[in-house]
């Protein structure tokens, strides 16, 4: 590498999107870059490393600078935005709607464009050798791969304005702190509880259930489908086939949150022993990992992914395959194009 531009192109390629921003905002490649070049490549990289981030409430933001982690000081004074409408889309179908009555549902709809995303960050972060990054998203795809499960037969991702009508009713003990034959716990019933109102809450108390409650609404559907040893209506108002896929299925999620590569999270800094695993330590975690999982009669097959295996398992969770997304590269081919433009 021989100029600053060089330097650019190749950090596009690694994904470096805030070394990118902090440069072009010091000026590198000044003599190649325009004034309004410079701010969409800025706006480029607030969005890309928005998606390396899981930034996601702020995915569908149409300004990429606001509250952006990364250096905006061309392009805050720059008007307009860079980012391109069809890159943004795709982000959106991975965001939860941060109010109850948002049309775009994104994640609670479907988690299957989540996951793809998932996918490919976690393979960004294995080849950057950001271990401690890679260990927290393959902990947020633990939590929420119930979801993922119960989609197949709801037809959303547990959608809280829609849920209630598949967990309620008579005969149901969903929520219920009175029954006590639910093996669920006071957390995962707590949750179970606000999920059936909160789609009637103002934003504040919308988002704070997301923040805090959701993802334990995906431990109390596992539950039911997998360990639950007096089902109720939750349940046994499903068809035996669709019984059969979330009860499978749910095992096989449960299996992954205690599996050692999710274990790995509470030694790495997101966890509470302030230490950051090796490479070596993660792939030997993946392993042993995989080899549990797979006698749960799931195919992990080496794929070629940076944990083999893994987009298999996400697609067993699904029931559909699921390649790792494509979103992040093409973020960065489009700051490689503005740069060499």
């Amino acid at each position: 590498m021989e100029t600053a531009h060089d330097v650019l192109v190749a950090l596009t390629g690694r994904y470096a999107f805030s070394e990118v921003a902090a440069l072009v905002g010091a000026g590198a490649d000044g003599l190649a870059l325009t004034t309004q070049a410079a701010a969409e490549v800025q706006h480029l990289c607030a969005f890309g490393q928005r998606l390396l981030d899981l930034d996601a409430e702020d995915f569908g933001l149409a300004d990429a600078t606001v509250d952006a982690n990364t250096d905006t000081t061309i392009a805050d004074g720059v008007g307009g935005d860079a980012v391109p409408a069809h890159l943004r889309l795709r982000a959106l179908a991975c965001r939860m709607p941060q109010a109850a009555d948002e049309r775009h549902r994104g994640a609670l709809g479907t988690l299957r464009p989540a996951y793809r995303l998932l996918l490919e960050v976690i393979d960004a972060h294995w080849r950057r050798r950001e271990t401690a990054a890679l260990v927290a998203t393959i902990h947020i795809a633990s939590e929420y791969a119930p979801m993922l499960v119960w989609e197949r037969i709801l037809g959303h991702a547990g959608d809280p304005a829609l849920l209630p009508t598949a967990v309620a009713g008579e005969g149901s003990a969903w929520g219920d702190f009175q029954y006590r034959d639910c093996p669920h716990t006071k957390a995962e019933r707590s949750a179970a509880k606000r999920v059936l109102r909160v789609a009637q809450d103002q934003q504040v108390g919308w988002q704070s259930y997301l923040d805090r409650q959701h993802s334990t609404t995906a431990r109390a559907l596992a539950v039911c489908a997998a360990e639950c040893g007096r089902p109720c209506t939750v349940v046994t108002r499903l068809s035996k086939e669709d019984v059969s896929t979330v009860a499978e299925g749910c095992r096989l999620a449960l299996a992954f949150v205690d599996s050692p590569i999710v274990r790995l999270r509470h030694s790495a800094p997101v966890g509470h022993g302030f230490g950051v695993p090796s490479p070596d330590e993660v792939r030997l975690a993946w392993d042993r990992s995989r080899r549990s999982l797979s006698r749960s009669g799931v195919d992990l097959p080496d794929d070629g992914f940076a944990l083999p295996g893994l987009p298999s398992l996400f697609g067993a969770f699904a029931g559909v395959p699921m390649p790792p997304d494509t979103l992040v590269a093409d973020t960065a081919a489009a700051v490689r194009a503005t740069l060499t433009a």
